[in-house]
């Protein structure tokens, strides 16, 4: 009978977690669960979750999500069910030791053409103190200007490659090309050298730890100019005419494209897609109101992240502390853009 019971308890496991991937729902009452069964569940659910593209058909109409409540509390969830990172929302030392268990590699890509070698000392310093720190960190940097690089000291298991790009006169063509140039990278190297990819702006600096928390199969980072208004007013590609075309009524949140992370190949994808509509719009002598940040915009309106950062991995450095924003881990540092850009 035990015996029976115990086959039981397997089988409607198997059918519980059949429920959580969106297949059946059983309830029951059971008396125990066998380990193998309860790990079982948890690797099927976690392998759904990982491997699910979350698609949205064009001109759904739904209410904008809010980053804080009424009550003026943050939110950690978005309408999708992905988490939306802040401070208290993780146990750090836990998921950072959960996921050193797995041998994983974090590809980190840069971008310092022109005048913007200047950030680097700070950007790659400050990330040897904050920035997956304990892990295998692979820093990718395209720059021009390769006798620039400062030399930095990097921990155990962190390596830095230089990869030299042409100039460019306009800073917004630097920026549209990112989308192509990662797209290559990945194809020609991280499929095989990483597990996760980040893309970062180095005009920036790390203030904070970032760690295991932010991973995911596809990550996007809410600006800090926008996490509180209303979406009529965000800074969308609003011309019907663009590939990056939103509506006024359509919307989630506004990203910031100083970072795009998640699997090497769900950002390959990103990537990929992004510098096609890119592609499209130049075909037609079109360039998106905020480049590549537009593009990456309709992207995640369309194909939902499966995890969110809040501002406190992306704030500016000239804008006030807020109540919601607890701890500054990442932050565009104050410049002079007519000194550093190539062109107005």
């Amino acid at each position: 009978m035990m015996k029976y019971l115990q086959n039981a308890n397997t089988f409607l496991i198997v059918l519980a977690c059949f429920s959580l991937t969106g297949l059946i729902f059983l309830g029951y009452t059971s008396i125990s669960f066998g380990y193998k069964e309860i790990r079982l569940c948890l690797n099927l659910t976690k392998a759904h979750q990982e491997n699910s593209n979350l698609q949205l058909q064009q001109g759904l109409s739904y209410n904008q999500p809010s980053v804080v409540g009424l009550d003026g509390k943050v939110i950690a969830v978005t309408p999708w069910l992905a988490p939306i990172v802040w401070e208290g929302t993780f146990d750090s030392f836990l998921i950072d030791s959960i996921y050193k268990q797995q041998n994983i590699t974090i590809a980190t890509t840069v971008f310092a053409l022109g005048k913007y070698t200047q950030f680097l000392k700070d950007f790659l310093e400050s990330a040897e103190q904050n920035y997956f720190v304990g892990f295998r960190v692979h820093y990718y940097l395209f720059t021009d200007h390769p006798e620039q690089v400062p030399a930095v000291k990097l921990g155990e298991g962190r390596q830095l490659t230089v990869l030299t790009v042409a100039s460019s006169n306009r800073w917004q063509e630097i920026t549209l090309r990112r989308m192509e140039k990662l797209e290559k990278l990945i194809e020609s190297r991280l499929v095989n050298e990483a597990d996760y990819v980040f893309s970062l702006d180095v005009d920036t600096k790390f203030y904070g730890r970032w760690g295991a928390e932010s991973l995911g199969r596809l990550i996007g980072v809410i600006h800090p100019g926008y996490y509180q208004t209303h979406r009529e007013h965000f800074p969308y590609e609003r011309r019907p005419e663009s590939q990056a075309h939103i509506p006024v009524a359509e919307g989630d949140y506004y990203y910031g494209g100083a970072v795009i992370g998640g699997l090497v190949k769900d950002v390959h994808e990103v990537a990929k897609t992004c510098r096609e509509q890119l592609d499209i719009d130049a075909a037609k002598s079109i360039e998106a109101a905020w480049q590549e940040e537009s593009h990456l915009n309709k992207y995640f309106l369309y194909n939902k992240p499966s995890k969110v950062l809040s501002p406190e991995y992306l704030w500016q450095d000239f804008k006030p502390h807020t109540n919601e924003v607890k701890i500054i881990r990442f932050s565009q540092v104050i410049k002079n853009y007519a000194a550093v850009r190539p062109n107005p």
